[in-house]
Formats: structure tokens, C-alpha cells, sequence
């Protein structure tokens, strides 16, 4: 019986193996949307015994018309009249390959977060499209380029993983600070799907700490995703975020996903991310954070990365929550004044110090280069509040 899901899991992984053996990208991508094609019409009646080994081999006789002849394309239909054995066995994971194919350094971010979203999650153009917020023309543009881009490349073996956790987090970062958008498919938006592929690869290479520390770190994040905003739509703190409605059993995969990471004794980045997100997601209310602890982690993402200024300014919260919001202060001014939310997290800090007027001006000119429309109308609304309350008590 024809199964959706499992065509969803198994597209991917045909697509890798006709990548490791040698197929063009774009050509292996409409070989396997052939043998998809051909697996819909067939698999109605009976599914192959070994599915996966079916559409490989279907999708290797289609590229292999394809790049024949313009008449053997014609004639395709013939090699498919009975059902085709499922040929040689192939167990590899091809899911980090393809993973590294599409986070190729050559890309740009956005064109390999695309093209991620399109050969390994599955995920149509115009449904890309809808997550970007882009003409579904545009985004067709942007991944016809990237697959111009990698034409001719042979990639026989995995990639920088780095590479890839990066992208994976950078698509994580845009789904979880943007609104959710959903697809023909029941809810899919970036975040999850981030998610969905940091497990596959967490179990492409189980004895890499960072890649479970990303993986943890998602769901640590993804976990308070229903509170972070309140009933007209309002971008909601953490601070003041109902924790009722945090998912707890998602909270207690990413720290146990964590321990496991931590285990291995290599700590990276993503991993004490992902512990200072367990720190705020373990305190039963704002005022029970355990900042000293937080701050301890800062310190070790400061010594990993010394150079990150995003780090940096993380940094001066903790520090105004332990030493004083004057003490974060001075970090703060230490900071280039261009850095992004630097103005935010300075108004943040004049307001636990007792300065309301500089903590209004500060979120005001926050507000204006806020990188979304929710973030800047949380920001003026923490300004209007500020200047109702000194205009109250004049």
C-alpha cells in the first residue's frame, strides 16, 4: 500500500546515493522525482519488499536514459514495465553526504538553507517559498543557481560537518525568530524542520558531541515556542513567558541529548548554548534562573570564541544579573555601538539600574533597526510603558 511518510523519509536518502555515485545534482534530483512518479503509479497495488533498493534502482536506470540519449528518455518507460529487482544492497546513511553537498562554503546561507529545505526535507518551491515570505519565482531563481553553482562537483564523501551545523542552525535561528508558516503538509515550518534534520544527522555521526549539542540546543529553544508570544500575537519575553506551556517532554530530550553530548568531554559551542538554555528552561519562574551558573557557561563560550561580540553581549546579562546591572553596563559600552540589539540589551539594563528615561530612550532607538516587525513592536511597547509610568508619577 502506497505510503506518503515513507517516500518523504526515503526520497532523501535515493537522492544521496545517486549523488555518491556520481550523478549531477540536478540530474539525480529529476531521477528521483521520476522514480517517485513511477513508485505512486506502482506501489497503489504492492509495495517492493525493499522499497529504498526499488527507487535506487528505478532512479539510476532514469538518470542513466537520461544522459544516453533523448531517446532512450523517450523510450524510459520500457525498462520499468516489470517491476525491477532491488539491485545491489545499500545501507550507508547518505544523509550527511547530501547534507554537505547542499551546505556547500561556495553557497551563500540563504541559497544552501534552500536547497537544504528542497533535496533533503522534501519540502516543494512555493513551500520554501512561503517560509522565506518570497515570490515562489524568486525562490525557484535561488535554487536554480545554487544547483549551477555545484554542477560538475563530485562529492564522494561527507563534508565539514561545521558547515553543516551551521546552516542547520542559521535555518533553526529563521524559523524559531520568525512566525510560524505552515505547508500542505500539516504544519511544517523551518524551526521543525531543522530539528528534523539535526536528528538524522545526529545519527549519521552519534560520536559527534557538537552535533547533539546543536540538536539539544534546538530543542531546548523550540520547546517554549507556544509561549513566546500571547493572544493578540505580541512577542512575549522570556522573562514573563507563561512556563505552563513550555513542552516539558521536549525539554527532557534536548538535557538528556546534552548529557550525552557532554559525556564525550569535547565541549564545543552549541553544546554550552545548549546548557545555558536548559539553565533558563529548568527554573520553575524568572526569578529561580540560576545566573551565577549561566554566567560560568558564558565564560566558557567567551574562551571557545573569544572574538564573537553576540557572545559578548549575552555575556553582559549575565553578569548584570550577578555583579549588577551596572557591571553589564560597562560591557555593553565596551561593545561596538552598531552591534545588533546592543541598545536593546543596554535598555534592558538602565531599567533593572533604575534609569527609566535613558531605559525608554534606549528601547525606542532599539526599535528601529529591530530585525522583525513582532521584535520592534515589543520594543516600543517596553518604551510606551516606560514613559506612561514616569508620566504617572510626575
Amino acid at each position: 500500500m502506497f505510503d506518503a511518510h515513507l517516500l518523504r523519509d526515503l526520497t532523501p536518502q535515493v537522492l544521496g546515493v545517486l549523488v555518491r555515485r556520481g550523478a549531477d545534482f540536478a540530474a539525480a534530483e529529476d531521477a528521483v522525482q521520476d522514480a517517485l512518479v513511477e513508485a505512486v503509479r506502482r506501489w497503489d497495488a504492492a509495495a517492493p519488499d525493499d522499497p529504498k533498493g526499488w527507487l535506487v534502482t528505478v532512479a539510476w536506470r532514469r538518470f542513466l536514459d537520461a544522459r544516453r540519449s533523448a531517446s532512450a528518455r523517450a523510450m524510459r518507460e520500457v525498462h520499468v514495465h516489470r517491476e525491477p529487482a532491488p539491485g545491489p544492497a545499500e545501507q550507508a546513511d547518505d544523509t550527511l553526504l547530501l547534507l554537505s553537498r547542499c551546505c556547500h562554503p561556495a553557497l551563500t546561507p540563504a541559497s544552501a538553507i534552500a536547497l537544504t529545505l528542497r533535496a533533503v526535507g522534501g519540502l516543494t518551491t512555493s513551500q520554501i517559498a512561503r517560509a522565506f515570505l518570497v515570490p515562489e519565482s524568486t525562490m525557484a531563481q535561488r535554487i536554480s543557481r545554487a544547483k549551477r553553482t555545484l554542477a560538475g562537483e563530485r562529492f564522494e564523501r561527507p563534508g565539514d560537518v561545521r558547515a553543516v551545523l551551521r546552516v542547520l542552525y542559521l535555518m533553526f535561528d529563521q524559523g524559531f525568530m520568525s512566525a510560524a508558516v505552515a505547508d500542505e503538509r500539516g504544519g511544517t515550518d523551518l524551526a521543525a524542520e531543522a530539528i528534523r534534520l539535526a536528528r538524522q544527522l545526529v545519527a549519521s555521526v552519534p560520536d559527534d558531541p557538537e552535533a547533539a549539542g546543536l540538536l539539544a540546543l534546538m530543542l531546548l529553544h523550540h520547546a517554549r515556542r507556544d509561549a513566546r508570544t500571547d493572544a493578540a500575537g505580541d512577542l512575549v519575553p522570556l522573562a514573563d513567558q507563561d512556563r505552563s506551556r513550555w513542552d516539558t517532554a521536549m525539554i527532557a530530550e534536548g538535557v538528556a541529548v546534552l548529557q550525552g553530548a557532554l559525556a564525550h568531554d569535547r565541549l564545543g559551542e552549541y553544546q554550552a548554548q545548549a546548557a545555558i538554555a536548559a539553565l533558563h528552561d529548568d527554573a520553575a519562574c524568572a526569578e529561580e534562573t540560576d545566573w551565577p551558573q549561566i554566567l560560568e557557561w558564558y565564560d566558557e563560550l567567551v574562551r571557545l570564541d573569544p572574538a564573537h561580540p553576540v557572545v559578548a553581549l549575552n555575556r553582559a546579562v549575565a553578569v548584570g544579573h550577578v555583579d549588577g546591572p551596572l557591571a553589564g553596563l560597562r560591557l555593553v559600552e565596551a561593545l561596538d555601538p552598531a552591534l545588533p540589539r546592543r541598545d536593546a540589551v543596554a535598555a534592558y539594563l538602565h531599567e533593572r539600574a533604575g534609569n527609566a528615561a535613558e531605559a525608554a530612550r534606549l528601547y525606542a532607538r532599539a526599535a528601529r533597526s529591530a530585525p522583525s516587525s513582532a521584535e520592534m513592536g515589543h520594543l516600543l511597547r517596553q518604551a510606551a510603558r516606560l514613559n506612561r509610568a514616569r508620566s504617572g508619577s510626575d
